[in-house]
Formats: C-alpha cells, sequence, structure tokens
C-alpha cells in the first residue's frame, strides 16, 4: 500500500511538472523568437519594443500574484472537494487582475510617449516603442482574463491545457511575425508593430480556445460567466488578505528587474549584451525550478485541504529531496550548454567571454535558486504562511541584495562578474530560511471555511 502511494505521489508531480515546465519554455521561446526577428530587422525596432515589455512585465508580475493566491486558496478547496468557494474566489481575482489590465490601458494610452521614455530618451527608439503599444496595449484584457482562468484550472490539476495553448500561440504569434515585420507574402513590412498585431492574435486566439475547452471539456468546476458575475465579501476579504501582501513583493520584483537593468546598464556595452545573453539561457533552464515551484503549490494546497497534517510534512521533506535533485541537474545543464550555444551567436571575443563567466556563475546561483524558490513560493507559501516570503522577499532585495550591488557597481566600481554575483546573491542565502521554516516554523495555514 505505501509503494502504491509513493508511485501516486511521484506520478502526480510529474504530470503536473512537466506539462508546467514544457509551457514555460515554449512562453519563453515565443519572446526569444520575436527578440531574434526584431533584431534582425531592426535594432531601434527591438530596443523600442523591450522598453513596452519592460512595462508589461510589472504588470505581468501582479497577475501572477492574483494567480498565485487563487492557487493557494483554491488547492485547499479542492482538497475538500468544494467547488462553490472555488468559483467566488476564481471570480475576486478575476475581477481585480481585469482592473488591473483597463488600468493599465488607460495610463499607456493617456501618456504612451512619457511611459516609453522612462526607459530611453533616444527619440527613434521612444517612435518605435509608441507604435509597438499603440497595438499591444489590446492585449492586456485577454492575457489577464486568459492567466486567471488557467490559475483557476491549475487549483484543480488540470495543467497541460496551458502547454498545449503556449505551443498554439507559439506557432500563431511567430507565424504573423514573419509575415508582417518583414513584409513576406506581399504583407505590407510593419516592423514593430507587425510584432505587436501577432501578439494581439497569438492572444485572442489563446483566449477563444480557452473559452471553448472550458465549456466543452472542462468538468470539475462548471465555470460560466455567471461563475464570474458573483461577489461574495467574505471569501474575497480571505483572498485579499494573503494575496495583497504577494502583489506588493510582486510588483516590487517587477521594479528590481528593472533596476537590474540600470545598474548593468551602466556598466559597459559588453556587459550589457553578456547579461542579455545570459539572462535568455538562465530563464530556459529556471523554468524547472518555476515549474517546481507551482506544483509544489498545487499539491500541498490539495493535502491540507484533506486535514491529513502528518501527510503534508512528509511530503514537504519529498518535495525538498526532489528540488535539489533538479537543482543539480539545472546546475549540470546550464554549465554543459554554455559554450555549444555561444558558439552560435556573433559576440565579439570580448563579450563572450563575460558572458561564459556569467553562466558558469549562474550555474551555482541556479541550483539554489532550484531549492529556495519551490521551498519558499510552494510549499510555505502553497501552505498558507505567505507572509514569510513576503517578509524575506523585502528583505533579501530590498535590504541586502539592490544597496550592495548598487554599491559594488557604482562605489567599490567592481567588474561586472562581482555586480552578477551581488544581484543573484539572495538565490544562495535564502535557501538557509527556507529549510529552517520548512522543517521548524509553523507554515501549515488552514485557509478554507467550513
Amino acid at each position: 500500500m505505501k509503494r502504491k502511494a509513493d508511485t501516486s505521489f511521484y506520478r502526480k508531480f510529474l504530470t503536473i511538472y512537466v506539462a508546467l515546465v514544457l509551457q514555460n519554455v515554449v512562453t519563453l521561446s515565443v519572446n526569444l523568437a520575436d527578440n531574434m526577428m526584431l533584431g534582425s530587422y531592426s535594432e531601434t525596432a527591438l530596443s523600442g519594443v523591450a522598453a513596452v515589455n519592460q512595462i508589461q512585465f510589472i504588470s505581468q508580475q501582479l497577475l501572477m500574484a492574483l494567480g498565485d493566491g487563487l492557487v493557494i486558496f483554491c488547492s485547499q478547496y479542492w482538497g475538500k472537494r468544494q467547488t462553490e468557494p472555488m468559483k467566488k474566489i476564481s471570480a475576486t481575482a478575476m475581477h481585480a487582475g481585469l482592473l488591473i489590465a483597463i488600468l493599465l490601458f488607460a495610463l499607456v494610452s493617456i501618456f504612451p510617449r512619457q511611459a516609453v521614455g522612462i526607459f530611453t530618451t533616444e527619440e527613434s527608439i521612444i517612435r518605435e516603442g509608441v507604435s509597438y503599444l499603440s497595438i499591444i496595449r489590446f492585449t492586456y484584457l485577454f492575457f489577464a482574463v486568459t492567466q486567471i482562468l488557467l490559475a483557476t484550472l491549475r487549483s484543480v490539476e488540470v495543467v497541460k491545457i496551458a502547454f498545449y495553448l503556449s505551443v498554439m500561440t507559439f506557432f500563431v504569434n511567430c507565424g504573423i511575425n514573419y509575415v508582417l515585420i518583414y513584409g513576406h507574402f506581399g504583407a505590407p513590412e510593419m516592423g514593430a508593430a507587425g510584432a505587436a498585431i501577432g501578439t494581439l492574435a497569438a492572444r485572442m486566439t489563446e483566449l477563444v480556445v480557452l473559452i471553448i475547452y472550458i465549456i466543452k471539456k472542462e468538468k470539475q468546476l462548471h465555470l460560466s460567466i455567471r461563475s464570474y458575475l458573483q461577489h461574495d465579501r467574505v471569501l474575497s476579504g480571505d483572498y485579499f488578505r494573503v494575496t495583497a501582501p504577494m502583489l506588493v513583493v510582486q510588483g516590487l520584483w517587477g521594479v528590481n528587474t528593472a533596476l537590474q537593468t540600470v545598474i548593468l546598464g551602466h556598466m559597459t556595452a559588453a556587459a550589457i549584451a553578456a547579461n542579455s545573453f545570459a539572462s535568455t539561457i538562465f530563464m530556459m533552464v529556471k523554468s524547472m525550478a518555476v515549474g517546481a515551484a507551482s506544483t509544489a503549490s498545487i499539491i500541498i494546497g490539495n493535502t491540507i485541504g484533506t486535514g491529513d497534517i502528518a501527510l503534508v510534512k512528509k511530503y514537504s521533506g519529498r518535495l525538498q529531496r526532489i528540488f535539489v535533485v533538479i537543482g543539480l541537474v539545472s546546475g549540470l545543464l546550464l554549465f554543459l550548454i554554455r559554450v555549444p550555444i555561444l558558439q552560435l551567436y556573433d559576440l565579439s571575443a570580448s563579450t563572450k567571454e563575460m558572458a561564459n563567466t556569467f553562466l558558469i556563475i549562474l550555474s551555482v546561483v541556479v541550483i539554489g535558486m532550484s531549492y529556495q524558490m519551490p521551498t519558499n513560493n510552494g510549499i510555505i507559501r502553497g501552505g498558507g504562511n505567505a507572509m514569510f516570503v513576503v517578509k524575506m522577499d523585502l528583505i533579501s532585495i530590498w535590504g541586502i541584495v539592490i544597496p550592495l550591488s548598487f554599491v559594488m557597481a557604482f562605489v567599490v566600481k567592481a567588474s561586472p562578474a562581482v555586480v552578477v554575483c551581488c544581484l543573484n546573491a539572495d538565490q544562495i542565502f535564502k535557501c538557509i530560511p527556507a529549510f529552517l521554516e520548512s522543517h521548524y516554523g509553523n507554515w501549515i495555514r488552514k485557509l478554507t471555511r467550513e
């Protein structure tokens, strides 16, 4: 019986994990393909789009927080097989997601030049960015609805549809981009605006297919438009008590990412190019840790919902051993692929050497990240103690990492390699509080109501 239960656990973990990792990799591949196409078309167009994407990144972090908060609650209710509260929480998350999307749409519609101008002063780049923004802003609503619906499905362990959607998005987006960026097959040559049309078409198609899937195939929750017209004040209060601090931290994380770009951007040109290259490869490998965090959140939440606390602790220990293995595999993978991938790029010798150094550093960083991120965001936060992770992130990022990196870059004038170490130091030292809290802390919180 024990062996059967163990097999069931690992099968459940792998089923969810593989789908989420593949979805993340394909999604990143869409961004990579966009950058490659725009980069070969025009560096100015690429820079304009990159500036707009910085704005979107912050809103995406907020939507991610709403989705993660939804999964934390709904996974516990799903463990109890109570679906009505899940629908009400999903409705609350949807209303908040739409509000964020509408506010962002309004701001960039009223102040397009100012929005792009935050990240660059070059008129040609601002012009390309505004052209891209005038179309891409219409994707915000579609993206918000899709993300909340997918988070709702994720809480009932329906994850494969997200992967299938990401594959479809990849082909729709890349196909339209190829035609409209360059003006192939008699189409107009639109550059950055063509890339925006490709993304808009992909987002619209993605949402339509997802809604059709929910209507035709989704059997657990029986979601409908009526599900999203309701409001429960008590459950909304429960949801925002946990999710509001996560929104603050995720929003600050978006700002933190932009600041990291600023810090390295004020160093050498080789540092900017090397960091851009290394970050792209790192993000792909990091998908293994991100998938592990999402999977752990679902499994831990479901198990807490059943009321079997001893099993929750057992699963926590088992998951952490898996995270260590994922970290070692990720670190080795990144270390081994760095040289072959570097050979594919036409970079100067100094940039290649610096990118190689960055990737060696990140090969170590990803080991720590693969343990602390799933333990903190998957087990501890997924177990209901979101405030522990919020406090730790605020202290580590804003109290240590950003100040230390600024001092090393602008006061000490340290090398780019040292600055990259400082920018990623939290991925290593957060392993200690993650281990202590998960083994000795009071992180298991029952969030459901009877």
